[in-house]
Parts: structure tokens; sequence; C-alpha cells
């Protein structure tokens, strides 16, 4: 007996937007972002859990080089109701960020010598694992910050014409 193979197999699945757990969209307003890095959390389990229910924030975040390793400042977690009594939760804590060696060393010349900032952009899930995307990023000054809203608006109005001339 044959079976056909196409479909039998299952459909792999597709990146979907329930992967993204939370997203700093105000970074991409107040940072130049010339570079991204994917990087791996050092987590305890309730954390993990209220990752899970999307009951993480990114808005005031940011992530430092100390010492030779990175981490990340100001991830507020809330915990959730259900978390275990014997742990005391603390949703701000500092959480290591797993980096190679070789990541570390180019993220820490890039900071001290150069000037960039460390930004986190995006946390989400990856193969199971939380993930965070930081963002190399230099400082927009406020002429910049216009410039950008004005092209956006532009570009918006652009679409209008088009849409109504179609």
């Amino acid at each position: 007996m044959q079976y056909n193979v196409t479909t039998m197999a299952k459909s792999p699945k597709s990146k979907s937007a329930d992967a993204t757990i939370a997203d700093n969209r105000k970074a991409r307003h107040d940072y130049h972002i010339e570079d991204h890095l994917e990087a791996g959390l050092s987590l305890e389990g309730w954390e993990v859990k209220s990752m899970r229910a999307g009951k993480a924030n990114l808005t005031e975040a940011y992530a430092i080089m100390k010492n030779g390793e990175a981490f990340l400042i100001g991830c507020h977690i809330s915990p959730l109701p259900t978390a275990s009594t014997h742990v005391n939760p603390d949703p701000t804590r500092t959480r290591k960020l797993l980096l190679n060696r070789y990541e570390l060393d180019r993220l820490t010349g890039a900071v001290d010598r150069k000037g960039y900032t460390l930004v986190p952009l995006s946390l989400y899930w990856n193969k199971g694992r939380a993930k965070l995307r930081l963002g190399l990023a230099k400082g927009k000054k406020q002429h910049d910050k216009r410039a950008d809203a004005k092209d956006r608006d532009w570009k918006r109005q652009q679409a209008r014409i088009l849409k109504s001339k179609s």
C-alpha cells in the first residue's frame, strides 16, 4: 500500500503574530536602529508563565553592559495571581541576557568606544524559548523625530491619493 506523502505530512507552522510577547514601538521613535541582535533571557518559572499570558512590557526597559556581561533593566513582567506562594516575585528585576562571547565583545566595543546604546526592541518566542531582539542604536535629536513624522504623514497621504485614483 502506498501513501501520499504530501497529505500525510503535517504542515509547518507559520510564524504568527502570537509569537510576539511585547514590542517596544517607542524605541524606533527615539533611536536610529543600526544593527539587530537576538539574545536569550535568564528567567524564573513564574516569569515564563506570565510571558506566556502576555504580561510583559518593554516600554521603560534598557540594556547595559557590566563586567563583560549584558543585563536587561526595567522590563516589567507582571506576576500572575496563580503563581506559587513560596516565591516573592519582583516584576522589574534585572535579568541577564544570554549572548556568546563574540557578541558580548562586539557590543562592549560599540557601547563603550563608539557611543551606541543597547535598546530592547521586542520580546518573542522562538522554538519555545523567550528571546529578546536588541538594537544597537544612536539617539535621535528632536528635529530628526519631526522629519520622520513628516515623512510618515507624506507617505500616508501618497497612499490615499493613489488609492483614490485607482
